[in-house]
Formats: structure tokens, C-alpha cells, sequence
């Protein structure tokens, strides 16, 4: 077996020589390079479009249908981690980075090999090949860097902080693009766009820059470690908490707008967008602080998180409750309710920390389920998902995420979580005791295809599992109530839960909603479900063209906001340089 780097990367190379020469010849046998099984992710570089395709002679026909023919230069990239072996979904392979060039820009991809019992050559177990620059259209970061002349050494012209009020005040222009919401999401496809030279300007709701996070409840923290989590082009400093803080992570993203020139509103509600398919513009109405403004961008993207719009379910007898009904995004301290008693429904993230901090407050708490949820400690099992970027380099551990087909982290994710339940073994025993209702997601793939697919369902466990194991915290089943009353949850026993308050941590309703409400109903109807898995294995609308001409989505955890946002802003670029139609 070759375990040298060296031999690798010739292996590695000898590969990649034969992929590139086939795919310069139109008749030679492409899917012979590849296991029967084996995967190809394209994310634009060869397709404009987020992509995967599996089985050898699918990949073969996909590739001589796309643009792949222009495709040539495959080199081990030595820039980046060396070739090495890897076990990815429990499949042990060699793994390398390599770079390529097309008609129309610069890639990156990884390839993993493996031995073919039927041939003495290695083939593609899976393949990526993702863009990362439109040739002429490079970042303006490093070299390409503004170089400040005007107003550095004009002494009668605007400075930097002139210019940069006049681009943010747009009076006299309209924004090329218009980004809805200024939480991780916006804030990495802004800067990913400013980077390429687009002119765009995020708008909140919020009073101020960080309030999406700064506004939640009083104990919350990050509940992945920090190394995973930087926004595009400013890491977060080495000496940052394992686990952020939600005010500390507010106040960085306002430093991050100022260090990264964003155009940013406060205080502004998107309310009503239309398309105008002559003008190839949006029309769109903001309303700014009491002060209704038209813009007219030719993009607008949707950065309002996986789902913006909360669920309030339809709960007998609830308004006849003579208490405090909230949900859990009015949530914010639990020092009011100290000896007083809580309901809190819904057994998920926010859920369970509004229950551990209103316990932590006095408050005499009950959790009521609704449904079974997974249930994994913070540490180490919910970080398990995690333990790539401990691997390499931040921008690789990406292109090796980026890599990986969903069915195949699919995979990975179903051996997590039946480590992880061994590793929560006492937790999850004393939970059943008491009467809590497990689930590991669909077939156990656990708790991240459980947000891949719904956003929610399940809870890392900070301490509050173990306040309900040991009966601090009341446990109820919501179908063992018939109905609230004035004085609590009549429950179907006859006895009553008596409450002060109910707290509705119930989610919110999926992005399709909010479509309908701020574009209408036929808008809502082309673009179709948003997020959750569609044909191909690849999230629906999301980081890519719809069907909606000049609308685009983008949400996910900071890991995957910096990712993806990335991608989206190329294919942004692309179409404001005609390269590609803003729809799909």
C-alpha cells in the first residue's frame, strides 16, 4: 500500500492526466475513470449550477453535456493539504486537492481515489470541481486591492469616510442588489459581493447591526465551537471564547460591516417586492424608520435565516388563558418569573435553554413535548460533526465540506449519531426514565439532516436534560392536554398544570411563507419549497438560480453562510456581466 506523500501525488497526478485527456476526446471512455458508484459534485465550475450526479456512466454523460470539454491545466494543487489517506463515510481513500481552469474562469476540487477490484488503476470514489473566479472578474482582495489614491492624497476631495456615507445613503442610485436581512447570512453574501465589485445594500429590521442575535435570550451561546464559525475574510481573533457569547457575536458583526464597507439600513422593513420583467428590475418598498422608500435593484436575496416567520400553533382554549403567552423569539430573560410557574412547549434548542434559563431565574418550569427529539450532549458528541476542521487549514476543511455528496454525509452523519448515543448513553437512559421521547432523525441520520430538512427537532444538551432527568424540570406530553384554561393546561387526567406563562417555542414557518406574503402567491408558486432536500440530493432553492428571475436564497449556520455565499455571489457576478440568465 503507498502511504508516502510522494507516491500519492503521483498517483493523484496520473489521474488527473487521464481525466483531462478524456475529457478532450469526445468519444473516450470517461466513465472508465470512475467507480460504478461513485459521485460528482459540481458546484458552477462545469455546470453553473449546484450539482451531483452519481453512477460512472451518468457522470460520463453529464460531463459531455455540460461545458466540461473546456476544461483543462488539472493540477495537483501543492498550495493546499498533501495527498493522504482519509476515511470519508467510513470508506477509506486517498484524498487530494487539485486546481483546473475553464473558458470561463479558475477552479478548485478534490478528487478521492480507490483501489477497483476489476482494474489495477485507482478510480474516482467521488469528485468535486467547484469555481472560484470568472476569468477577468477577481476579488478585490490582496493585490487586487483598492488602492485609496483619490482620497488619500486629494486634499480638497471627499475622504474615505465622505465616500463611504454617500454609497450608503443611496440618493441618487439604486443598489444593484438588495440583500433582506443582516444576520450571518447577508452579512457573507454582501461581502462576497462588495469583494467582486457589485454594488449592494443590506437591509435589517432591527434597531442596530447584531440585534438578530443581540435580542435573544439573556444565557444564549453559539452551540458550535468557534473555529468553525468565521464569516468570510476576518477570522475571528485566536483568543475568542470556545463558545460565543451572543452579545460578543452581535458586537463583531458590527465591526464587520464597518471593517468590510457594508451598506447597511437599520430599522428597515422590507414590505412588498414585484418583478419587472421589460426593466429586468425589482420594485421594491421599504419602509425606514417611519419613512416608506422605492428602490429598484436588479437581485434581491432572501438572507432572512431558514425560516422567518414564527409557528403559532392553534392550541385549544389558549386565549382563554389569563396569563402571559410568548413565543420564543419574544423570549428574553427569566428574572421576572422568578417563583412563579412556566410552560414552555416544545422540546428543540430554544425551547430547552428558555427552560434551563428560567429554572436557573426561580421560575417553577415545565417542558412540554409535542414531539420525540434527538437529544445529544454538547460536548463531545455534538461537536463529532465537527472534528474536519481540526484536520487542515480553514479554506481546505471547506473545499473537503464542500465535497462531500449529501447522500454520503448522509451516511456519515447515521455512524455519528450511533457513536454519539453510545457516548450519551446515561443521559438519554435517564431521559426515557422519565417519560421523554426520543428520535434520531430519519434513519438515525441524526441531529444535522434533522435541520438540513425541518430546521429544528432536536437539542444539544447544555444541562438541561439532566435538570429533567433529575426532575428539576417538570416533563408533560402535549396530547395529555385537553385544553388551557384561565389558570393553566387542563390536562386530559382532569388535574390542571397551573402557569403564569407559556412560552411557544414552536418554531417558525418555512421560507415559502414569508415568499408569499412579501412577493404573492404566483411568486411563491414558481419559486416552489425552499430548503429541505429536492431531486439530485441538493437543498431546494438555495445558494443558486430559481425559478424566479433575480431571486435568491441564502441561509444556514456561519459555517455554511461563508461557504456557500461564496458560490452565490460568482453566479451573482455572472449574470450582472450577461455570462448567465438570472434564473434557472
Amino acid at each position: 500500500m503507498l502511504d508516502r506523500t510522494e507516491d500519492l501525488a503521483a498517483v493523484v497526478e496520473d489521474w488527473l492526466a487521464q481525466f483531462e485527456r478524456a475529457l478532450a476526446q469526445p468519444r473516450a471512455p470517461l466513465e472508465d475513470l470512475f467507480h460504478a458508484a461513485g459521485y460528482w459534485r459540481d458546484v458552477l465550475a462545469l455546470t453553473w449550477d449546484i450539482r451531483t450526479i452519481k453512477g460512472a456512466e451518468a457522470i460520463a454523460a453529464g460531463m459531455r453535456a455540460g461545458s466540461a470539454a473546456g476544461a483543462a491545466n488539472f493540477k495537483l494543487d501543492r498550495e493546499r493539504t498533501a495527498p493522504r489517506r482519509v476515511a470519508r463515510a467510513g470508506t477509506s481513500a486517498i484524498e487530494a486537492f487539485f486546481r483546473f481552469e475553464t473558458a470561463q474562469g479558475r477552479g478548485s476540487g478534490v478528487v478521492r481515489l480507490m483501489p477497483d477490484p476489476g482494474d489495477r488503476c485507482p478510480k474516482a470514489w467521488t469528485l468535486l470541481t467547484a469555481l472560484d473566479e470568472i476569468r477577468g472578474h477577481a476579488e478585490r482582495t490582496g493585490k487586487a486591492r483598492p488602492k485609496g489614491e483619490s482620497y488619500s492624497r486629494d486634499f480638497r476631495g471627499p475622504n474615505w469616510l465622505d465616500l463611504r456615507k454617500s454609497a450608503a445613503a443611496y440618493a441618487d442610485r439604486d443598489p444593484a442588489v438588495l440583500v433582506v436581512g443582516g444576520g450571518q447570512a447577508g452579512l457573507s453574501i454582501a461581502a462576497r459581493l462588495t469583494q467582486l465589485g457589485i454594488d449592494t445594500l443590506i437591509v435589517d429590521r432591527e434597531a442596530r447591526v447584531g440585534d438578530n442575535w443581540r435580542k435573544r435570550y439573556h444565557a444564549l451561546t453559539l452551540h458550535n465551537q468557534v473555529h468553525v464559525n468565521h464569516l468570510p475574510y476576518m477570522p475571528f481573533p485566536p483568543n475568542w471564547p470556545t463558545y460565543i457569547p451572543k452579545d460578543k457575536l452581535a458586537a463583531w458583526f458590527e465591526a464587520y460591516v464597518e471593517a468590510m464597507e457594508l451598506n447597511y439600513w437599520t430599522g428597515t422593513e422590507f414590505e412588498h417586492g414585484a418583478y419587472d420583467a421589460n426593466d429586468g428590475r425589482w420594485s421594491v418598498t421599504l419602509k425606514r424608520n417611519g419613512t416608506t422608500r422605492t428602490l429598484h435593484p436588479r437581485h434581491v436575496v432572501m438572507a432572512t435565516g431558514v425560516s422567518g416567520i414564527p409557528s403559532i400553533p392553534d392550541i385549544a382554549g389558549l386565549r382563554n388563558f389569563a396569563g402571559t403567552v410568548l413565543h420564543s423569539s419574544q423570549y428574553d430573560d427569566g428574572e421576572a418569573w422568578k417563583g412563579r410557574r412556566a410552560l414552555v412547549i416544545g422540546t428543540g434548542n430554544s425551547g430547552h435553554d428558555i427552560a434551563q434559563d428560567l429554572h436557573a431565574s426561580g421560575a417553577h418550569v415545565t417542558l412540554v413535548q409535542r414531539s420525540p427529539t434527538l437529544v445529544t450532549n454538547i460536548e463531545p458528541s455534538a461537536q463529532l460533526a465537527y472534528a474536519l476542521y481540526d484536520e487542515a487549514p480553514l479554506d481546505d476543511c471547506d473545499l473537503i465540506a464542500t465535497s462531500m455528496p449529501f447522500p454520503l454525509v448522509r451516511t456519515s452523519h447515521i455512524q455519528l449519531t450511533e457513536r454519539s448515543k453510545q457516548l450519551d448513553k446515561a443521559i438519554l437512559d435517564g431521559l426515557t426514565r422519565v417519560g421523554f421521547k426520543l428520535d434520531y432523525g430519519e434513519d438515525g441520520s441524526g441531529w444535522q439532516f434533522k435541520y438540513l430538512t425541518r430546521g429544528g427537532g432536536y437539542y444539544f444538551n447544555v444541562g438541561c436534560s439532566d435538570l429533567v432527568a433529575q426532575g428539576e424540570i417538570g416533563l408533560a406530553q402535549f396530547a395529555d392536554i385537553a385544553e388551557f384554561v384561565p389558570d393553566g393546561a387542563h390536562l386530559r387526567s382532569g388535574d390542571v398544570l397551573a402557569a403564569d406563562l407559556v412560552v411557544l417555542a414552536t418554531g417558525y414557518k418555512g421560507q415559502e411563507h414569508l415568499v408569499r406574503k412579501l412577493f404573492g402567491d404566483e411568486v411563491a408558486a414558481r419559486v416552489g419549497p425552499i430548503w429541505g432536500f429536492g431531486d439530485g440530493d441538493e437543498l431546494r432553492n438555495m445558494y443558486v438560480r430559481t425559478a424566479q428571475h433575480g431571486l435568491w436564497f441564502i441561509a444556514g449556520s456561519l459555517a455554511q453562510c461563508r461557504i456557500y455565499s461564496k458560490y452565490l455571489g460568482l453566479q451573482i457576478k455572472a449574470c450582472e456581466i450577461g455570462m448567465l440568465p438570472a434564473s434557472s
